[in-house]
């Protein structure tokens, strides 16, 4: 027994994007209405596209400019005070991309599983009404095959049996009269092989798109998650290679995700605009080949409404009725004067009941609540579970184009923050940190020990102390620091090594004993007076 037929009613989500500017490529407006072949309306989906695209362009430039600012910004101090809140805001915005990736992740799952639900049942409905149509088909093809092939044969045999009696031959004639009636009504009803093969062929294609678009969300999906937890491992383990790699993938993921909303923007406005009015665009397109009383009985299917079919089927079986009587009375009168006429009655009332039985089959096909049901379901899958899962895929690539740019800001600053801790464990005085050679003031800002000489003799209150003996260990440590250096210029601002060093080498050849003698006799007061002028 049939179910009670439920009417469909669009949801919110269709009207709201039914609403959304259609614009052609060349920015003018044009009707919202649902005409796939029509090239104005493609092009205003494509403009949908095209958003999306140069959303993604922007996205890239701001991206870019980011990253430029942060390398020509990048300051020559890299103090412990600035360092604090750097690495809090790598941290926090490390935790945000984690967290939108994996929320993202999820929408996009669920986004993905309610479209391939929704197109399953589409398909599902489309194979349904296919099969009812094959049925019907089946059904007036076997029937109009036995009228006009085995009812004739039989009636031929029964001519030359009844030829001596008149009256079983109208008898006979009259019959031929009904099977023709009843041909005349099978050929009657739409010629249902062209819908068959349309609707067999939509369902066949909208399954195939259906499954490389679910496993293609399905590995971008995979792909999204793998390159956060990724990033987020580079991050915790400090690895520059993974870092960067994870930077390139980022890059390639964020366009993808603007890609896919393009097309899901796009996807789900096209679709929407059919939910609105799927009535009468398949009015439009089936009014050549279907009869619009046919379409609109099954469309709206109602007990009020006329059926089309109503009269054909009510001749069929009045005209098997009637063919019926006319057997059982030949069976009951013909046969006893007749008995080689009994093989071909009983064969020919095994048709008509054969026939009766097809009839009633028909009836409950042709009836319009099993193809209106079919025809709701496949509208509440497309609209409702379809189009409510492309919007779900929308808002995952939303959340992933915000993620993976969170990501791709925060990754180039953990780079800097790794390189700061690696000059961190080299000490100020090794010759071999750059930190150490950035950090050393202007050359032409430094009093050399040559210029110191002189200032000294200006200083009258100064008056250096007896000069101590250098010690060994003095000497031993400033052969050793010549030796590693040999007087390289490469290495001239390196800190003297202890109190008692000698000064740098551009002056090394013109220091006298007396001037070596007054550097090594200074005071911790006088030390602290000329301190500046030394510092290397």
């Amino acid at each position: 027994m049939l179910s009670e037929r439920v009417d469909y009613v669009a949801p919110w989500w269709t009207y709201w994007l039914h609403n959304f500017p259609h614009v052609n490529l060349r920015f003018q407006s044009i009707d919202n209405t649902f005409r796939p072949q029509d090239e104005n309306y493609q092009q205003s989906l494509m403009f949908l596209a095209c958003v999306a695209a140069a959303a993604l362009g922007l996205n890239l430039l701001a991206l870019a400019v980011y990253l430029s600012c942060l390398c020509c910004c990048q300051t020559e101090e890299e103090e412990e005070e600035t360092k604090k809140p750097n690495s809090c805001c790598v941290t926090w915005a490390a935790v945000a991309a984690g967290l939108l990736c994996c929320v993202a992740v999820g929408v996009g799952f669920y986004g993905n599983s309610e479209t391939n639900d929704g197109v399953y049942q589409l398909t599902y409905s489309l194979y349904n009404a296919n099969h009812t149509l094959a049925g019907v088909e089946n059904l007036v093809t076997g029937t109009m095959g036995g009228m006009q092939s085995g009812l004739k044969e039989h009636l031929s045999r029964l001519d030359e049996i009844f030829a001596t009696r008149r009256d079983f031959v109208q008898t006979l004639q009259f019959m031929q009269q009904m099977s023709d009636n009843i041909i005349k009504q099978l050929l009657g009803l739409p010629d249902w092989e062209q819908a068959k093969v349309d609707l067999s062929a939509v369902a066949d294609h909208a399954a195939f798109i259906e499954y490389y678009r679910w496993l293609t969300y399905l590995l971008i999906l995979i792909l999204d998650l793998v390159v956060c937890l990724a990033a987020c491992l580079g991050l915790a383990k400090q690895s520059r290679w993974l870092l960067t790699t994870m930077m390139v993938m980022g890059v390639l993921i964020l366009i993808l995700s603007w890609a896919s909303l393009g097309a899901d923007l796009a996807t789900a406005v096209g679709i929407s605009d059919f939910c609105v009015s799927p009535d009468k665009f398949i009015m439009n397109q089936t009014k050549d080949a279907i009869s619009s009383d046919i379409v609109h009985y099954y469309l709206f299917c109602s007990q009020t409404l006329y059926n089309p079919f109503q009269q054909s089927l009510t001749v069929f079986q009045r005209s098997l009725a009637t063919m019926q009587v006319q057997i059982q009375g030949l069976l009951q009168f013909a046969v006893p004067l007749f008995p080689t006429a009994e093989r071909d009655l009983l064969s020919i009332q095994h048709l008509l009941n054969s026939s009766e039985t097809s009839l009633h089959q028909l009836t409950a096909l042709l009836d319009c609540r099993g193809l209106n049901k079919d025809y709701v379901d496949a509208l509440m899958g497309v609209c409702y579970d379809g189009v409510e899962g492309v919007l779900y895929l929308c808002v995952f690539s939303l959340l992933t184009a915000a993620a993976f740019c969170t990501m791709l800001c925060a990754v180039p600053r953990a780079w800097r923050q790794i390189t700061a801790r690696d000059y961190e464990d080299i000490e100020e005085d090794d010759p071999f940190n750059p930190r150490a050679r950035r950090l050393t003031p202007q050359q032409g800002n430094l009093h050399t020990f040559c210029s110191y000489r002189s200032s000294l003799g200006s200083h009258n209150s100064l008056h250096p102390p007896a000069v101590p003996p250098a010690s060994n260990a003095t000497v031993t440590e400033y052969m050793n620091q010549s030796a590693v250096f040999g007087g390289t210029p490469r290495y001239e601002n390196v800190p003297l090594i202890g109190r008692g060093s000698p000064p740098p080498s551009p002056c090394r050849n013109r220091y006298s004993p007396s001037m070596r003698a007054t550097y090594l006799s200074m005071t911790e007061d006088q030390m602290r007076h000329f301190g500046e002028d030394f510092q290397a």
